[in-house]
């Protein structure tokens, strides 16, 4: 990805001035009242919950069952309602995947606003046929408001793929698929609704493969927050630091900047990785298309640090600042 000269700082401060950044603060408030570590009293184990991940890794025998919800704004489902049912089960594949795990059913919460139709059932039901991942129950209601709509799943991993496990001298590795392009004016760019079936779930495949070969010791997926709050999330998790080169970030080709790195990617994730498994690692995104580049590197400090040829930023300051408040004890 490209910048202009004298560009960095600017955009990092408009970076930081986004809305989302904003909403993912937000979640301090969960993070003070609900804590970072729990534990079930029905189900005991001595492996703890932790809360603020992609997806909570439930300890269940030699595994783990995943279990992650997201809500849709209502504003998207008001302006495409059919992407926004795709999106509620796209974004909910991609939580487990991200923790290293895959996909077993979904279930929806959905009031439906007066004049609304089906057609965000229809979006939902078009992912769920792509991934091959069920509806399998949730409630479904009308409503004289807006839309509202919210979408939980459940998956299962055989070694769970934590943000909190980053460490300094790991690289910091991105997987984007590019062979797509926005749908609108807005952040969301899709590469997932004109792909088939198989591409898909080939693509959702790979990470439980790389954390069950030991190839990737932490991971995200890319949010709302965009490609740097993502990362600071990790870093928050995880206790660390971290440099960032925008240079490096695959992009496709004249993006803008700034759209890319606040863009939600119907496939993108960041990894925490050893520098002599970054090669696996790209070798096997190669195969089923995705673009995989490693972007940085874990640091020792607490702030993220973004660069661009010779210039240098500070993006975000963990010391000074808590992003989610979901941090390493």
């Amino acid at each position: 990805m490209k910048l202009e000269p004298g560009a960095l700082a600017p955009l990092v401060a408009e970076l930081r001035a986004r809305i989302e950044v904003g909403y993912k603060q937000d979640v301090q408030l969960a993070a003070r009242v609900l804590g970072r570590e729990t534990q079930s009293a029905w189900y005991p184990d001595p492996r703890p919950i932790l809360n603020g991940d992609d997806a909570a890794a439930l300890p269940d025998g030699d595994g783990y069952v995943l279990f992650a919800a997201e809500g849709i704004r209502g504003e998207l489902v008001a302006a495409d309602p059919w992407f926004a049912g795709f999106c509620s089960v796209l974004t909910n594949v991609n939580d487990i995947a991200a923790m290293g795990g895959r996909p077993w059913a979904v279930v929806d919460v959905l009031f439906l606003g007066s004049g609304q139709n089906e057609r965000v059932l229809d979006g939902m039901a078009a992912a769920s046929e792509r991934f091959g991942v069920p509806v399998v129950g949730g409630h479904t209601a009308r409503t004289a408001g807006p839309s509202m709509l919210a979408v939980a799943v459940v998956g299962r991993a055989r070694r769970a793929l934590h943000s909190a496990d980053a460490r300094p001298g790991h690289a910091v590795v991105a997987a984007l698929a590019l062979d797509g392009s926005f749908r609108g004016a807005g952040g969301n760019f899709d590469a997932a609704t004109s792909a088939s079936a198989s591409l898909l779930r080939a693509r959702l495949a790979v990470l439980p493969e790389l954390t069950e070969a030991g190839l990737a010791a932490a991971g995200k997926d890319i949010s709302m927050a965009g490609l740097c709050g993502t990362l600071v999330m990790m870093l928050e998790a995880s206790g660390c630091g971290a440099r960032l080169d925008l240079a490096r970030i695959p992009a496709p080709p004249g993006v803008d900047p700034m759209r890319w790195l606040t863009a939600f990617p119907s496939f993108g994730f960041l990894l925490a990785v050893e520098p002599d498994a970054v090669a696996a690692v790209q070798d096997r995104f190669a195969e089923v298309g995705v673009a995989c580049a490693a972007v940085g590197e874990i640091t020792g400090g607490r702030t993220l640090e973004l660069s661009h040829g010779d210039e240098r930023h500070t993006y975000w300051d963990l010391r000074a600042e808590p992003f989610t408040g979901f941090a390493r004890s």
